[in-house]
């Protein structure tokens, strides 16, 4: 990003998501095609490794990712997350 990018849109960053975040977002959403449930995937050594709890969180908020898994699903993800925190 140069610096005209910079001072276009000096809050971008806010809005820009990173490249492990667009792959865990990808991952999730082939292993749900593939029949697993959104709480097994998001427990899944792969993902847990590669993201904190609270990135795990935001995950579900990526565009892709609800529209594929359903916002119902998302909503029960959210859930279980909160209940696992205590």
């Amino acid at each position: 990003m140069g610096l005209s990018d910079v001072l276009r849109n000096p809050f971008s960053f806010l809005f820009s998501r990173s490249g492990n975040e667009e792959r865990l977002a990808a991952y999730v959403i082939r292993e749900h095609d593939r029949g697993r449930t959104l709480a097994d995937i998001l427990d899944d050594p792969y993902v847990r490794n590669r993201c904190s709890e609270q990135e795990r969180g935001r995950l579900l908020d990526h565009p892709d990712v609800i529209r594929a898994i359903g916002d119902d699903m998302v909503e029960a993800a959210r859930r279980d997350l909160a209940s696992a925190r205590g």
